[in-house]
């Protein structure tokens, strides 16, 4: 029933400290936390936006001119590349989920090379032609490690252990006291490179590196450790 005129004052408190937690700063707005929609609700980011994140953010590194990309799925990457790789996780383009949109993007974007740094735990769907590794739209990790240790010659009973197991890290321990992890998870890799190069990617240059957070690196492809050198030349040269 109020009829003045009133006064309203909105603020975001400690908003600098809070924006540090999101996307902005690696999208270049630095100094406070960006503020959008009219309901005051939050809803779960969808898909599109998730992919359009993963755009934007390749944009501005196109933009600052960098030709060489470097992927992480996720925290894991992110640790793995810190304290195993000694590079910044800022240098990271984080792709969640969305692998093969991530790389489509780059070469759409004119990248010269994309270096995907992953946890087994995903990695290894990318051998199976999965590029979207979420759950909702397969899990074939099981099947991936008994056919390529059939294909190692692992016992019947190793492969039935194996189609029982939940986690990559159980498959591995598996195949460490058989004494095939080595040669299971470098066929796999082999694997992961050929359906990597195998994507309409326009020539551009396309490695992997893939982790286990028990067994540490497990495997590279054959670009891995060229597109790496690159990729820490370019920040070297910014820096």
């Amino acid at each position: 029933g109020c009829t003045d005129g009133l006064r309203v004052t909105i603020s975001a408190p400690d908003c600098v400290e809070t924006a540090k937690k999101t996307f902005n700063p690696r999208l270049g707005i630095v100094g406070g936390i960006s503020i959008l929609g009219t309901t005051g609700i939050v809803e779960p980011m969808s898909d599109d936006a998730l992919r359009e994140t993963i755009r934007a953010e390749l944009s501005m590194r196109s933009a600052s001119g960098h030709r060489y990309v470097l992927f992480v799925p996720g925290n894991y990457g992110s640790d793995f590349i810190k304290n195993s790789l000694g590079i910044d996780p800022e240098i990271a383009v984080t792709t969640s989920n969305f692998i093969g949109d991530a790389f489509a993007m780059a070469a759409e974007l004119g990248f010269s090379g994309a270096l995907l740094v992953g946890h087994i735990g995903k990695l290894v769907k990318l051998a199976g032609g999965m590029f979207n590794t979420h759950s909702r739209w397969g899990d074939c990790r099981a099947e991936i490690f008994a056919s390529h240790s059939a294909l190692r010659c692992a016992s019947r009973e190793v492969v039935a252990k194996i189609m029982d197991s939940v986690t990559t890290d159980d498959m591995l321990s598996i195949l460490d006291g058989a004494g095939l992890r080595q040669d299971v998870t470098e066929s796999i890799v082999r694997r992961i490179d050929m359906q990597l190069s195998a994507r309409q990617l326009g020539g551009m240059q396309v490695g992997a590196i893939m982790f286990s957070n028990i067994y540490g690196l497990l495997g590279k492809t054959l670009n891995a450790d060229n597109l790496l050198d690159k990729i820490n030349s370019e920040y070297r040269e910014e820096k």
